[in-house]
């Protein structure tokens, strides 16, 4: 021990972080305290904790770091318990793909690193810590409750500073290089994207607010509180994930949007960024396209029965146009992806246009909608028409140019695949005639229309029985099955507390046959439409839902919420 201690002294004169004459001091100093050498410079604010903990890691042979939070991943900090990490002197910081990075106050212990595969089932990166950081951070992040809050009130106005020379490429998020050199902004916006990548969430929010910084993400539909960073935080936050971006960081005053690709816990992800100027500040949105999400089977989606079958047949036709409808964010764009999928071979050329290219599909051509250069849907669509495709999917038809160009490709021997923002399947047809397309146009070239919503399921870790209320029963029509037990979640921490984990596709689909092409040819509204569907087939998205809820794999409360705009056309139609 003398002659460690003697060698650490001799090592940082030599290095000049320390003079002879603090190192004596501290040699007394630590006679009657007890302790370390190290330890006992730190506290005279003789040598930084960092300066220490590069020298005593460089003579272990391996990286150090000063716990911050930020570095550390809650949840993973929790895969040992508060008596493991105590007895092996280690904290677990984060992990990607098979690789666990451990902070270790003796990262040399062999038995110790051991043991920790053991409790993991990971591969160990040590880094070293001190012993006094590691107990602080032990006891912190092994409480019962992590409050992500309480530890960033800590972190100080100097550390939140964001220079310009940290605008470049930093490589990956999870580096752990970099993430030890960074500050603890980077460190934070670092966790927020993971925990929202590890929690499936589709988006992130970051919102000034008059006391603090909100950050919020999706998951499943929903938005729920992450952490509220101090508001003196906020223009650093927002500068790194500019940066993050690429990004102008100096302009505050327009909106600006930005892409990245990175690599966390060993997933490819595209971050799509936006940025918008409040009078409170910036906010900015960063979406998560996170391909381990993306499920490109139908039947997977929610599309089953007879509904899978009519829609598989609109796919099966060598052309005509086959439109999916519903409002923002109801999974349209990923029914169409689930579509090139099946239809993709070698032998047929599929283009798409999108604003913007969200997946990037193998054996596809996927073109970039760029308003700034006058590359619109309807003049991107006209030059596939010359590249000699078989199939063609435009990501929306949002005006009347792309409309007629679209019905003019379909009538020209294209299958063509796109989406229209309308309520239902019956608003496909009229909003196109609305757009200026002829009648005797669109029934020859309509093969037919899908409609959808996403509904959340029941989390399977909290399934319970209950019995809903008279007024619910009769919303669905069920006024009868007072009696009857249903399924709901009772909710729990894997669930968030809602009960729900999961989502679910609801689907109506609409072939058009003989009778809606009449129905078309004279201008028919929605009403006279929806009639004649009510005596065919056809099931409506409600019905499609309380399928799902006599299945037990959603409630009949959520499938109320979902399709309440649906319960208001039908009384129209009753009413007429």
């Amino acid at each position: 021990m003398i002659g460690q201690t003697k060698k650490l002294g001799e090592q940082l004169l030599a290095e000049g972080a320390i003079t002879s004459e603090q190192l004596e001091q501290a040699l007394a100093n630590q006679e009657g305290s007890g302790e370390k050498l190290g330890q006992t410079l730190v506290d005279m604010g003789v040598l930084s904790a960092t300066a220490l903990v590069n020298t005593l890691a460089s003579r272990m042979g391996v990286k150090g770091c000063v716990l911050r939070h930020g570095l550390i991943d809650p949840k993973v900090a929790k895969m040992i318990d508060k008596e493991e990490a105590a007895r092996l002197k280690a904290l677990p910081l984060f992990k990607v793909g098979e690789m666990m990075t451990v902070a270790m106050a003796e990262p040399q212990s062999l038995p110790s690193i051991d043991r920790l595969k053991y409790l993991t089932g990971c591969e160990i990166r040590a880094v070293f810590v001190m012993e006094k950081n590691l107990e602080e951070y032990q006891a912190k992040y092994l409480a019962e409750e992590v409050q992500v809050d309480a530890f960033l009130a800590s972190i100080e106005e100097s550390d939140v500073i964001i220079s310009e020379y940290e605008a470049v490429d930093e490589g990956p998020l999870t580096d752990l290089d970099k993430m030890v050199e960074g500050s603890p902004i980077v460190n934070l916006v670092s966790l927020a994207i993971l925990t929202a990548l590890r929690d499936g969430a589709s988006d992130i929010h970051i919102e000034p607010n008059r006391k603090c910084t909100k950050i919020r993400y999706r998951i499943d539909g929903t938005l729920r509180l992450l952490m509220s960073p101090p508001v003196t935080m906020h223009a650093a936050i927002i500068s790194r994930i500019k940066v993050i971006g690429k990004m102008d960081i100096s302009e505050k005053r327009l909106p600006q949007e930005g892409r990245v690709h990175i690599v966390a816990d060993g997933r490819e992800v595209d971050l799509r960024v936006s940025t918008m100027p409040t009078i409170l500040g910036e906010k900015a949105v960063i979406r998560l396209l996170d391909k381990a999400n993306l499920s490109l089977e139908l039947t997977e989606l929610g599309l089953m029965g007879l509904n899978l079958k009519r829609f598989k047949r609109m796919l099966n036709q060598p052309h005509g146009l086959a439109l999916v409808a519903g409002p923002t964010g109801s999974g349209k764009t990923t029914t169409l992806y689930s579509a090139l999928d099946l239809l993709r071979s070698d032998d047929t050329n599929i283009v798409t246009v999108e604003d913007p290219v969200e997946y990037q599909l193998e054996g596809i051509n996927q073109i970039q909608v760029n308003q700034g250069v006058g590359m619109s849907f309807a003049r991107a669509l006209r030059s596939i028409l010359r590249q000699d495709p078989d199939i063609i999917m435009v990501g929306e038809i949002r005006d009347a140019e792309t409309a007629h160009v679209a019905v003019q490709a379909a009538l020209t021997g294209h299958l063509v695949l796109s989406t229209v923002h309308t309520n239902d399947c019956p608003g496909v047809i009229t909003r196109l005639i609305d757009m200026g397309i002829e009648p005797y146009l669109l029934a020859s070239s309509l093969l037919g229309a899908v409609s959808q919503r996403l509904v959340r399921t029941i989390c399977t870790h909290c399934q319970t029985s209950y019995y809903p209320t008279p007024d619910v029963l009769s919303q669905a029509g069920w006024s009868d099955r007072q009696t009857q037990l249903f399924q709901r979640g009772e909710g729990c921490r894997r669930c968030h507390n809602t009960g729900f984990r999961g989502r679910l596709g609801l689907y109506e689909v609409m072939p058009i046959d003989r009778n809606l092409e009449a129905l078309i040819h004279d201008r028919a509204d929605e009403q006279r439409i929806r009639r004649h569907l009510a005596t065919t087939s056809y099931s409506s998205l409600r019905e499609e839902g309380l399928k799902l809820v006599e299945q037990g794999k959603t409630s009949l409360e959520e499938v109320l919420r979902v399709t309440a705009e649906e319960l208001s056309l039908m009384s129209q139609v009753a009413v007429e």
